[in-house]
């Protein structure tokens, strides 16, 4: 590695200014002088969006970038709850970048589906951040594991696409560290990405690119960040101010903002340090880069599009089957639906992919007989063919079992903009309502990349969710219809009943510019399960053509100090008739009552491979911060002394095990007494409890002197207003003098 300390006392002003912004979109600058190469970065995250330097490009275009392979979407690969999948796929997209020379790719996309309607829904994991985190990092570690870096992005509360480059999150600091920094923090602390992408958005009025907060006290002071933060393109407000706060690289150029920067540190208004340590953090990543580049590096597209369809075969949920699936082979199968010929595998925008191969459902199946085909409706437009309409239903009516290939279209889901509705569109709810009125045997197969309402999901027999599965969708539609492949995703994201169920619904995207997030902690299963609501399909759900059983859930000690370890085991049979695979998933639910918490949270997962009669262990580790929220008030993630139960089965509503620990605080919060202390809290705590009883007392100025006062005041009356009451209430009721209060004070204080 050079010495990035020596090479910056040789550069200039203006070069060290130069350093911080790229030279074209997907360029930043080099040095020639010094030998500083120049670098490529690219648009992903689930492949490789190279601009063709051939041909004249702009940022969303995508004719004029390079045939590639498109991997299965993060909305597909976060049902997969595959760490070594995200592993793979990451070194897969590493060995693609090493090959075109590309340094750095633009992903993975971390942020929580608050709503189903943000239109990049289909980039982001899940509404739940444990989870998010966790597969991010691992798709971090194998894309840098070959020496190229990952941009995590957009760095923070970027949850919507509606004025997605003015409109501020207001979110309160727990719900902003509990859910939408959480993730962020696993991918830094397992995996330290080379780059952070801020966001467009503001934070709490201030813009991501200027959070000093956001940039420099919590990426990099409290989570050990070292790599340097990138600006999304065309995210800077304030140059100087953002290089202040901790952002380093503005993307895609400068637009003469260089020349803002060698102004403010020639009048002292910026430190030359700070624009030091700036260039320090790109050096080091770019010569990181150079000095690990594998010249003449290849990689063959075809193995990369296997491993593509295999991907899509551990991600598809199977949502719902009354018998009908696997299909029998030879059977006569009717296929309806442009999808089955033309599937929709990627989303709208800056991730899109210029495939170099697609085979379709229809193409994949073309050897297996009695499949037939009727397009039902336009894969890409909303409109009706009464037609087709009929054809499609003619076809299901002759066929034993009718295949329904739905989903949304790239106008309805896309980067720059949100969905208004939850809706599939209304010409496939048609075709779908038509077919499985001809056959009772109806399975519908859905393409798309965040939640749909279903009408017609107790009309048919079978769904089988395949998100946006990359190019080789097709090939693993097939595989699993026809049981040559086991399903064995699960839901990363709830499917609610409507869209008006969704705890967001009143707060999005918002108005004046501004979105409150009201709902606080409460997003997805979270709020669901608090309310006992009930939902179309539940976070973790998923069926599988064989059966699981657990049993045996034990933990290695009943009771742990808040910074010890507990380990919890659990066995899960495959009880069925074939091989499977089966998520094992793991909640903690706080009983301590120490404040305001969901009904249970993931904390841990993990995927089983189990041969028919098998039986396999699956062990978790649980620390603080499977037990903790975040107190605001300390500005630290505390677990309150007291009872956790820890509930692990197949989904989020099908938990058939549970035991309890007990936890309690090494350092504990300390109690501080005030005038204003609730009697309560006093109570709490043996060492003052004793000294506070003669409190509780009724004063002589609430005794009743008759029956009908005595009616009036009762004494369980008297207690929970005492027990609710601040200490400074003793003024009032035992005519405590200021004094004596002032005394009370210091006394409890000194017990404590």
């Amino acid at each position: 590695m050079r010495d990035i300390k020596e090479l910056i006392s040789q550069m200039t002003l203006e070069e060290k200014a130069g350093m911080c912004s790229g030279s074209d979109f997907w360029h930043l600058k080099g040095v020639e002088r010094l030998g500083i190469p120049q670098i490529m970065v690219s648009d992903g995250p689930h492949g490789l969006r190279k601009q063709d330097l051939s041909k004249q490009g702009d940022h969303l275009g995508i004719n004029d970038s390079i045939k590639a392979v498109c991997f299965p979407a993060a909305c597909a690969t976060a049902a997969s709850f595959d760490t070594e999948l995200l592993y793979t796929l990451g070194c897969a997209i590493g060995d693609e970048c090493q090959a075109e020379d590309v340094s750095i790719i633009l992903g993975p996309a971390i942020n929580i589906k608050r709503s189903p309607l943000c239109g990049r829904n289909f980039e982001y994991f899940s509404e739940d951040p444990y989870l998010a985190g966790e597969l991010a990092a691992s798709q971090i570690k194998g894309a840098q594991s070959k020496n190229i870096g990952t941009s995590l992005k957009h760095f923070a509360a970027n949850n919507q696409e509606h004025h997605r480059m003015s409109a501020s999150s207001e979110i309160d600091p727990r719900t902003l560290r509990e859910i939408y920094l959480r993730a962020f923090e696993i991918c830094v602390a397992k995996a330290q990405p080379w780059t952070v992408m801020c966001s467009y958005n503001k934070v709490n009025g201030v813009y991501a690119s200027e959070h000093q907060e956001l940039l420099t006290d919590i990426l990099r002071g409290e989570w050990g960040f070292d790599g340097f933060v990138v600006s999304d393109w065309g995210a800077v407000n304030d140059r100087v101010l953002g290089l202040k706060a901790g952002l380093d690289l503005e993307m895609p150029w400068g637009g003469g903002t260089d020349s803002l920067i060698v102004k403010a540190v020639q009048d002292g208004s910026l430190d030359e340090a700070v624009l030091d340590q700036a260039v320090s953090r790109i050096l080091e990543k770019v010569f990181r880069y150079s000095e690990n580049r594998l010249d003449g590096a290849r990689y063959d597209k075809d193995e990369h599009h296997e491993l593509a369809v295999r991907f899509e075969r551990e991600c598809a949920v199977l949502l719902k089957n009354e018998g009908v699936l696997p299909l029998t082979k030879g059977d006569k199968i009717a296929f309806i639906g442009e999808y089955a010929k033309k599937p929709r595998f990627q989303g709208g925008g800056s991730s899109h992919i210029n495939s170099f191969k697609t085979i379709s459902a229809l193409l994949a199946a073309e050897n297996i007989g009695g499949v037939t085909y009727a397009p039902g409706f336009c894969a890409d437009k909303d409109e009706t063919n009464d037609e087709w309409l009929a054809e499609a239903a003619s076809a299901a009516g002759n066929a034993k079992i009718a295949v329904v290939f739905a989903g949304l279209p790239d106008i309805f889901e896309s980067e720059g903009y949100d969905r208004s509705h939850m809706r599939l569109p209304d010409s496939q709810n048609k075709v779908i309502e038509a077919v499985a009125n001809a056959n009772e045997n109806t399975v519908v197969v859905l393409h798309n990349g965040s939640p749909v309402e279903m009408p017609w999901a107790d009309k048919v027999k079978g769904i089988l969710e395949l998100y946006l599965g990359g190019q080789g969708v097709g090939e693993a539609a097939v595989s699993l219809l026809f049981g040559d492949s086991n399903p064995c995703g699960k839901l990363p994201e709830t499917f609610p009943l409507k869209l008006s169920d969704n705890p967001s619904y009143l707060n999005f995207p918002g108005a004046s510019n501004k979105v409150f997030y009201s709902e606080g902690v409460f997003t997805g299963y979270r709020y669901y399960d608090k309310k006992q609501m009930d939902v179309l399909f539940p976070f973790g759900h998923g069926l599988s053509y064989t059966s699981f059983e657990y049993s045996n859930l034990r933990l290695d000690k009943d009771a742990l100090p808040d910074d010890g370890a507990l380990t919890v085991s659990v066995d899960v049979s495959n009880t069925g008739e074939r091989a499977g695979k089966e998520i094992v998933q793991l909640y903690v639910s706080d009983l301590t009552c120490a404040a305001v918490r969901p009904e249970k949270e993931l904390k841990g997962f993990i995927k089983l491979s189990l041969e028919k009669g098998e039986t396999k262990t699956a062990t978790f580790v649980l620390d603080k911060r499977s037990f903790a929220f975040y107190d605001a008030d300390e500005k630290d993630w505390r677990a309150a002394t007291g009872k956790y139960e820890i509930l692990v089965g197949a989904s989020s509503r099908n938990l058939p095990l549970k035991t309890a620990v007990n936890l309690f605080e090494a350092s504990p919060k300390q109690l501080r007494i005030t005038q204003n202390t609730l009697m309560e809290e006093i109570l709490a705590n043996p060492k003052l409890a004793e000294a506070v009883q003669e409190f509780f007392k009724t004063p002589s100025v609430l005794q009743g002197s008759s029956e009908e006062a005595s009616e009036a005041i009762t004494s369980e009356m008297m207690i929970r207003t005492m027990m609710e009451a601040p200490l400074r209430t003793l003024r009032t009721f035992y005519g405590f003098s200021p004094e004596k209060m002032d005394e009370t004070v210091s006394y409890l204080n000194s017990l404590l």
